[in-house]
């Protein structure tokens, strides 16, 4: 019968700890915030004192809903997404969303001290496209 020869190694603890998996989740969450946040903060650049409304509880809407936001800040001037546009350019924009299978909704945030004129126009051109799904968006206080 074989003899064998080795010592017997005592099991120790170890006491390094690897960090290595959470420095590369840490990495990867900076980086997905830093996409994340232009995104987010896009909308607020445009300087639009919306109208208030009381706080209530909001249905929240379809996950497969897709939204189109329309701008008119104080002097009247029209935002498609953060893009400023005429007119006549907002009538081909919202033309090229008529054209879609499924149309978003379309979000409108006036200002409040805009003369209501112009929302009513703003409406009237959205809606000689056949695109029905209107949203305003307001504050709550």
């Amino acid at each position: 019968m074989a003899k064998i020869f080795r010592r017997p190694r005592p099991l120790h603890p170890v006491a390094e700890l690897n960090i290595t998996n959470m420095v590369d989740l840490g990495f990867t969450l900076l980086i997905i915030f830093m996409i994340a946040t232009p995104l987010i903060q896009q909308e607020q650049t445009i300087p639009v004192n919306l109208p208030g409304e009381s706080k209530r509880a909001q249905t929240p809407p379809p996950p497969d809903t897709e939204f189109q936001t329309i701008s008119l800040d104080r002097v009247g001037n029209v935002y498609f997404g953060s893009n400023r546009v005429s007119f006549a350019e907002l009538s081909s924009k919202l033309s090229g969303l008529a054209a879609k299978p499924k149309p978003p909704v379309i979000r409108i945030r006036a200002d409040l001290s805009l003369q209501w004129q112009q929302v009513v126009r703003l409406m009237d051109e959205i809606k000689k496209h056949d695109l029905t799904k209107i949203t305003f968006d307001t504050e709550s206080k």
